[in-house]
């Protein structure tokens, strides 16, 4: 695996240990569909279901892990999660969570920005 996929595999690994710290019980990770993927599909404390994007930088020299999620990643996202909504024909709340983490290994630095974009920001 390349070094740079090491890196990123731990910041999902470390995000998902996060969630169940918080009470979210994961549901998938690196759900796959269409060579489209989610990082972590979980149900929140309320019973929401969250798709969560996991970016992990080594700095933030270049801006928070966040901006690398741009407007066709957020169209991808949001059309996976409907893909995954109509096959499990889950019909209750759902919301897109970004987790950025910053470091070289764990732990990392984290923020998670909850209800981060929706079908408004990345169509509109």
């Amino acid at each position: 695996m390349a070094k740079h996929n090491e890196l990123g595999h731990q910041g999902e690994l470390f995000a998902a240990q996060y969630l169940e710290s918080i009470n979210y019980q994961i549901i998938e990770t690196d759900w796959q569909y269409n060579h489209k993927d989610i990082d972590i599909i979980a149900l929140d404390e309320n019973q929401t279901l969250v798709f969560i994007e996991v970016k992990t930088r080594r700095n933030d020299l270049f801006g928070s892990p966040a901006d690398a999620i741009d407007q066709q990643k957020m169209q991808n996202l949001i059309r996976c999660a409907n893909t995954f909504i109509r096959m499990h024909k889950y019909n209750g709340n759902s919301r897109f969570d970004v987790i950025s983490l910053i470091g070289t290994q764990p732990p990392f630095a984290l923020t998670h920005i909850k209800d981060a974009f929706n079908a408004a920001t990345a169509f509109g």
